[in-house]
């Protein structure tokens, strides 16, 4: 029987201690200058695919004690075209070899056949497979049926984009209904009932909700409204938001939510140059799981 991803998540920040997703957003500018000059100064696609790899795997190395996940932004690796993309398959092959889950960052959202392309190519059993990842949902339900459908074939999970991170989302999100609500708290209801055929042991379901940790006012509504979903919440570090600003996301339990972090790890070390970047990234690692649980530790007692 396959445990489907919401308890695997569960279990996976219990065996942790750790609710820490390290974002893999690899950034050729910022990469040490030792990997970026062994791979021929990045001339093809082909060496720039080869430095990320290299990049990935040492950070891998670095983050897994502290981490709980990976969430690699298929961005970064598109843009090199199918060496970039191979450079993605294996990334997430190597986190799972090293025991981490990996949510892909893909933001997909289209309808009928498109959607099902979609949800064939990034979920399923093979290790290239992301364990979970990200959808857009503003095309409506037939648009999210296809990766609903994955989710019950190969206990994969979802991740559904709710309320984002970035400046402008207040636009569109925080529009109010005729309702009286916002529309975000619309999509929050459906990610809810979405999730209610995928509910695991653990009490959660396989489809989440990205919440964006730079706007803390929203979080206590929101954990309201998906009490049964797991909490993404990107923009802790580069963004601005504080390991206290997700306190409200996390259960009595300290479970409910896992917080991504990326360029304030993958790039902790003082200059390009550091000989002993990889230490700076681990020790921003730990310090961010640290914080994070010390923010869901206050969050237990509170309730």
């Amino acid at each position: 029987m396959i445990t489907p991803f919401g308890d695997r998540l569960a279990d996976a920040v219990t065996r942790t201690e750790s609710a820490l997703v390290v974002g893999l957003d690899p950034d050729l500018s910022r990469m040490p200058s030792r990997i970026t000059t062994d791979h021929a100064r990045l001339r093809t696609r082909d060496a720039a695919a080869a430095a990320i790899l290299s990049f990935n795997e040492q950070v891998l190395d670095a983050i897994t004690p502290f981490a709980c996940a990976v969430k690699p932004q298929i961005a970064f690796y598109e843009r090199f075209g199918p060496p970039g993309l191979e450079c993605y398959e294996r990334t997430v092959a190597l986190a799972h070899g090293r025991g981490l889950l990996v949510i892909g960052d893909i933001k997909r959202g289209d309808i009928g056949s498109t959607a099902q392309a979609y949800a064939d190519g990034h979920l399923g059993s093979e290790s290239r497979h992301a364990d979970a990842i990200t959808v857009n949902p503003y095309l409506g339900s037939d648009s999210v049926r296809p990766f609903l459908a994955a989710v019950r074939e190969h206990g994969s999970g979802l991740f559904v984009l709710v309320r984002t991170s970035n400046p402008s989302a207040a636009e569109l999100q925080d529009q109010t209904l005729r309702e009286g609500h916002p529309l975000h708290e619309q999509v929050a209801a459906l990610v809810e009932r979405w999730g209610n055929e995928s509910r695991g042991t653990s009490g959660y379901s396989s489809v989440g909700a990205v919440v964006g940790a730079t706007a803390p006012e929203r979080l206590a509504r929101l954990r309201e409204l998906l009490p049964h979903a797991w909490l993404l919440l990107p923009g802790v570090g580069a963004q601005g938001a504080s390991a206290d600003d997700v306190r409200a996301a996390f259960d009595g339990s300290g479970l409910g939510a896992v917080i991504n972090s990326s360029r304030a790890i993958l790039y902790a070390a003082p200059d390009k140059d550091a000989a002993d970047w990889a230490r700076h990234v681990a020790a921003a690692a730990r310090d961010t799981r640290d914080a994070l649980r010390s923010a869901a530790s206050r969050a237990s007692r509170a309730t």
